[in-house]
């Protein structure tokens, strides 16, 4: 079981409200899986990195995975060099986050 988060616009630490707001309702007990959409972001500084981090620790906490496609190449290289993608797995679309999240 996964749920998807659509993430559009601009993830910075002003975005904490809504991105856990949409964590809790993507989240369940059933839910093993969070799979991130970053097809529409625009714009991530560190802040919005802290951010995933204490999602990560959240999810962590319900024994679930986050996973993560639609990332720009830019994205994804902050992802490498934070080794963020050590904890957040990377996938090119959404089937591919799917079936790796085994949903």
């Amino acid at each position: 079981h996964a749920s998807i988060i659509d993430i559009s616009g601009d993830i910075t630490a002003a975005s904490e409200d809504e991105l856990m707001e949409a964590y809790n309702k993507a989240s369940s007990d059933r839910i093993r899986a969070i799979i991130l959409n970053f097809d529409g972001l625009e714009y991530m500084n560190s802040g919005g990195i802290g951010l995933l981090v204490t999602l990560l620790v959240r999810a962590n906490r319900q024994h679930q995975k986050i996973l993560a496609y639609g990332l720009s190449d830019h994205y994804r290289q902050i992802f490498e060099l934070t080794r963020l993608d050590d904890a957040i797995s990377i996938h090119d679309g959404e089937s591919d986050a799917l079936s790796a999240a085994g949903a």
